[in-house]
């Protein structure tokens, strides 16, 4: 493959901002499949608490890392990029364009830039935070990524006890903070990346995701999770909507309440999200709404600028 002969057309924003459909069109314009650089809805087991594209949406589209693992399985943001970089120089053999969509920031980093070699953690270091987490629980985690990383803290999934315990087991590792060993110089791809970054006014983004929390709840998210419920503290399910519905499940509180934190905790997250994505000078930000041919139009503009 040709230096930059091929691009990656890469649609990004926070949950519930309309990333799919825009997707979809795009993806139909440029006859290209789309690659979701989503680290939940590769999970096949949780199709509607993750918003996984329909069948009627794969029908209009093939997609990529949508419902191909087990929630047993373990799966990282570095086996992402290695098989997603082994599937973009399979697809540019017939594409030129080819587009991924997904909210997860670092999965979509890990292709576009690549992840850093990071030192290995001693087991002990491991073995330390792990009793510590298994006696003190998550309010512990929290206020030790809080104490030894803020910037991290400030971005990261705050309940997500796996991203924490990471962050802990490097800080005591390095005896820095783990946010100032993620600044490797980017790897180089052999195509071009052009970024498309989808934005909404704050108020009207927040009532999309609480009139969406509501549909999947009409949907079934909560039979859905309560056939996974047994594996509840597997990793994959450390994610907002399941552990609201899990607590809830454990008689922490009520449903209307359970409700009521998942759509706050999800809120919460699309801020999270766009903290991250706004330090990100590359992205090109459009206005999401329901005039697609005109978004089209601004990224076959971008395109061009760019020498596709």
């Amino acid at each position: 493959m040709a230096q930059c002969s091929k691009t990656l057309l890469l649609i990004l924003g926070p949950t519930g901002v309309g990333k799919t459909e825009l997707s979809l069109r795009v993806a139909e314009h440029y006859g290209s499949p789309i690659l979701s650089c989503d680290s939940r809805q590769i999970y096949r087991e949780i199709p509607i608490g993750t918003a996984a594209p329909t069948a009627d949406e794969q029908a209009r589209v093939k997609h990529y890392f949508i419902a191909t693992r087990d929630l047993e399985e373990d799966y990282n943001a570095g086996q992402y990029e290695r098989d997603a970089l082994a599937l973009l120089e399979n697809l540019f053999q017939t594409h030129d364009i080819l587009v991924m969509t997904g909210g997860s920031m670092l999965y979509a980093d890990a292709v576009c830039k690549g992840l850093d070699d990071l030192p290995a953690v001693p087991a002990d270091i491991r073995r330390q935070v792990q009793q510590a987490y298994e006696q003190h629980g998550l309010a512990w985690l929290q206020t030790e990524v809080q104490r030894l990383d803020p910037d991290y803290w400030a971005e990261v999934d705050q309940a997500n006890p796996a991203r924490l315990m990471h962050c802990v087991e490097l800080c005591l590792t390095t005896g820095r903070p783990y946010s100032t060993l993620r600044t490797q110089t980017t790897k180089q791809r052999p195509f071009r990346i052009i970024k498309i970054g989808l934005d909404r006014p704050r108020a009207e983004l927040y009532e999309r995701i609480n009139a969406r929390v509501l549909q999947m709840m009409a949907e079934g998210l909560k039979e859905e999770a309560r056939a996974v419920y047994p594996k509840r503290q597997l990793n994959s399910l450390q994610t907002v909507g399941y552990r609201e519905l899990f607590a809830y499940m454990d008689g922490e509180y009520d449903l209307p309440r359970a409700i009521e934190l998942i759509q706050q905790n999800t809120r919460h997250y699309a801020k999270r999200q766009m903290t991250w994505f706004r330090r990100d000078d590359t992205i090109h930000w459009l206005q999401a709404n329901e005039d697609y041919e005109k978004n089209i139009h601004s990224i076959d503009a971008l395109l061009r600028a760019d020498g596709v």
